[in-house]
């Protein structure tokens, strides 16, 4: 039988792992709250990170000096207030901006 990656053996047969429901093992309401807090704080999260990401490649792959110049401070204060509220690490941040600053000043020079 041939498996392919995204295909887990087990009690599922030969459902994709994606393709299960979750279930919820909380025995308090609490509990109960706290997943669902947790789950639109991902969802959030996500949205976030995916937009960023996007703006960063926009970024990268533009140039245009004024578009570059227009795009550039609203790109960094993503990647801050991602770093902001712990979406992505501070390390990784100074990095992105950095790489983004170089290319800003090589765009921005022609």
């Amino acid at each position: 039988v041939v498996r392919t990656p995204g295909f887990h053996p087990g009690n599922r047969g030969s459902i994709p792992r994606r393709a299960t429901k979750k279930k919820i093992m909380a025995n308090h309401k609490s509990a109960l709250k706290r997943i669902r807090q947790n789950e639109k704080r991902k969802a959030s999260n996500k949205y976030q990170h995916k937009t960023a990401r996007n703006a960063i490649k926009k970024l990268q792959n533009d140039t245009d000096k004024k578009s570059v110049k227009k795009l550039f401070p609203k790109v960094v204060s993503m990647i801050d207030k991602l770093t902001k509220n712990n979406i992505i690490h501070k390390n990784k941040a100074s990095n992105l901006k950095s790489k983004l600053n170089k290319h800003f000043n090589v765009v921005t020079k022609k």
